[in-house]
């Protein structure tokens, strides 16, 4: 069993130096980091359920998290616990589940949720419209019939930029609908907050981009879209988004260096299964400015260096924590990130699973 170094809810925590491959060339400019220094690592919250989306509420600053078999949580502040329960709703089975969060920024007393749900004609993702001024009743279904499966189910929901809401699609085990524009499958889509596709999306459908296996990172630098994709067996990638863009699943993963579809900024040869993306301009100076990567498989919070297009350095820390599922930064400017040993695949232990947020030394 992992031994972690929590004795209390806060605790001093080296990173620890990760090894592995990195840039889509692993040219000499590409190394990997370690830290000289400590960081702490706080507890915000422990004994949750597999946390999956995570937001915190525009006008209070509380968090607040989903649990995959269909909870809402409120994470920080005096009123902490749980404030909604849809699991009669909500099918968790694999990678099924209640997933995404995000806040309506012109209305913090809306919010969306991705949710897995089981109807006579299978299984489905919609994406839900939450009252939060009524604990986070379902106020209706703001857009529906987003393929589901037990296998790539994506999940993620993100605000980017005009206030559009972005969704992230896998390719529920069917790798063709990946290119099948037609297909929300294997997808970045883009709606408007009234769950209309958005009026300047490429294919007159809610479809922003193609060609994903199951990606579940997104965040967006300087009105750029950035998104993670877990690969077949390796090749997990790190993709700058274009609308339109072929972003090359299932005929490749991983670089193709053809004009056919986009090559990843990133490719880790070795599989990592990343799960979330964040950017971080918060108070730790040597980490301005890098992506955060939590990942599933390779059990790390992971820090990868973007210049000029071109990756040119990561690290990796945290190792002794379990499988890291999301990465989020919060109003205070620090990173945060949740564990998800609780999902069938880690090793969890009593206080598992938990929301960390990492501070300057």
């Amino acid at each position: 069993m992992r031994r972690r170094r929590f004795l209390a809810a806060t605790a001093t925590l080296p990173t620890v130096a990760g090894a592995g491959c990195l840039g889509p060339d692993d040219d000499e400019r590409t190394h990997t980091t370690t830290e000289e220094r400590p960081l702490r690592l706080e507890r915000v919250r422990m004994r949750l359920d597999t946390p999956w989306g995570a937001a915190f509420h525009p006008r209070t600053g509380e968090l607040y998290v989903t649990e995959r078999p269909g909870r809402i949580q409120q994470a920080t502040g005096r009123d902490a616990g749980l404030v909604r329960d849809l699991t009669v709703e909500t099918v968790e089975r694999g990678e099924t589940g209640l997933h995404g969060l995000a806040f309506d920024p012109a209305d913090p007393t809306r919010a969306f949720a991705f949710q897995t749900y089981q109807r006579a004609s299978g299984l489905w993702n919609r994406v839900l419209e939450l009252a939060v001024d009524r604990a986070f009743a379902v106020s209706g279904v703001l857009f529906d019939r987003i393929p589901a499966a037990e296998v790539n189910n994506g999940g993620r929901l993100a605000i980017g930029p005009e206030d559009a809401l972005y969704v992230t699609t896998g390719d529920v085990g069917e790798p063709e609908r990946a290119r099948d524009t037609d297909s929300l499958a294997g997808k970045v889509l883009r709606l408007t907050r009234d769950g209309d596709p958005h009026p300047d999306n490429p294919f007159d459908n809610a479809v922003y981009s193609y060609g994903f296996r199951n990606p579940l990172g997104i965040t967006f630098v300087d009105g750029e879209c950035y998104v993670c994709d877990h690969g077949p067996d390796a090749n997990d990638e790190l993709n700058r988004v274009e609308p339109g863009g072929d972003y090359g699943w299932p005929a490749v993963a991983g670089p193709a260096q053809s004009s056919q579809s986009v090559d990843p900024l990133v490719t880790w040869d070795a599989r990592i299964s990343p799960a979330s993306l964040a950017y971080y301009r918060g108070g730790i100076e040597r980490w301005q400015d890098s992506f955060f990567v939590g990942a599933l498989t390779g059990e790390h919070l992971r820090r990868v260096v973007i210049d000029g297009g071109e990756p040119v350095s990561q690290g990796s820390f945290f190792g002794d924590l379990g499988r890291i599922r999301t990465t989020f930064t919060g109003p205070d400017g620090h990173l945060y990130l949740t564990t998800s040993d609780q999902d069938g695949q880690g090793d969890p232990e009593p206080t598992d699973d938990a929301v960390f947020r990492v501070l300057p030394p």
